[in-house]
């Protein structure tokens, strides 16, 4: 996660750091020396206790970055990877379903820390991924680290952290496009346009063939479902939009009349 806005990143976390410990995860924070642990709890509680409960408790823990990644002021990957096993292996024995880290990487910025070892590590962490006990997400701030550095570990991540939580992302995939993030009230006008540029067939009379991916949409208020529909329904005859959503966004669809538009195929991934 690349972020430049740090209202919006304490926003992500929170929801991130809440969802692991409703999920009977164990969370473990790893941030900077300046952010201290009763600041954070109290920022990421609001107006509950749940998470104040879950730092008393031990489901989640604070540590501070440097000491983390540069216990004796250096870093070592493999090191970091051993720890990284141990603290999943041990929460899976303490009985929770899994460990969800978070990890301000600003310590990278320190003298003596290679970019390029940092792009290795993102790298490294790719079989960790793959066991299900194991989340993390490390967040780049972009007002500190140089362009191409937060460039080269995006590249080697397959998934990323969206910056805020009211935003959508487009990315153009193979056979059409990808639409992630939240098309509410507030991202209506872009999520519009997006839709409209992605639809726009390259011939108006001619058949058109697109996929549209919407798995990774989190939210999509009625007026944006609506207009998605319309503007399948504007296509010309024998046109096939393939639309791959969730089972909720699925419902909220066909609600709203996407049975009767012979342009749009929905395709509900049932492992969302």
């Amino acid at each position: 996660m690349a972020f430049t806005d740090v209202e919006a990143r304490w926003q992500v976390l929170t929801a991130y750091t809440r969802t692991g410990l409703a999920q009977a995860e164990k969370v473990l924070l790893i941030l900077a020396p300046g952010d201290l642990d009763d600041d954070v709890v109290a920022r990421m509680d609001g107006s509950s206790d749940h998470v104040k409960e879950a730092h008393d408790s031990g489901q989640l823990t604070i540590e501070r970055n440097t000491s983390m990644y540069l216990p004796d002021g250096s870093f070592d990957t493999e090191r970091q990877l051993e720890t990284y096993v141990t603290e999943r292996d041990r929460a899976s024995s303490d009985g929770w379903s899994g460990i969800r880290v978070a990890a301000d990487m600003s310590w990278a910025l320190q003298p003596g820390v290679d970019s390029e070892e940092i792009v290795n590590y993102e790298a490294s962490l790719g079989p960790l991924f793959a066991d299900r006990r194991f989340v993390a997400i490390c967040w780049y701030d972009q007002r500190l680290f140089r362009e191409h550095v937060v460039a080269a570990t995006r590249a080697v991540h397959p998934i990323q952290v969206m910056e805020r939580l009211d935003a959508i992302d487009v990315t153009r995939t193979q056979d059409g496009s990808r639409i992630a993030g939240s098309a509410e009230l507030s991202t209506r006008g872009d999520f519009v346009d997006a839709l409209r540029e992605a639809l726009k067939q390259p011939d108006a009379r001619e058949p058109f063939h697109f996929e549209l991916d919407l798995t990774d949409l989190c939210f999509m208020e009625a007026h944006c479902a609506w207009q998605l529909i319309s503007f399948a329904a504007a296509l010309p005859e024998r046109s096939k939009v393939t639309l791959r959503c969730g089972p909720l966004l699925e419902l909220v669809l066909r609600g709203l009349g996407a049975a009767t538009v012979p342009q749009l195929e929905l395709s509900v991934a049932e492992d969302l």
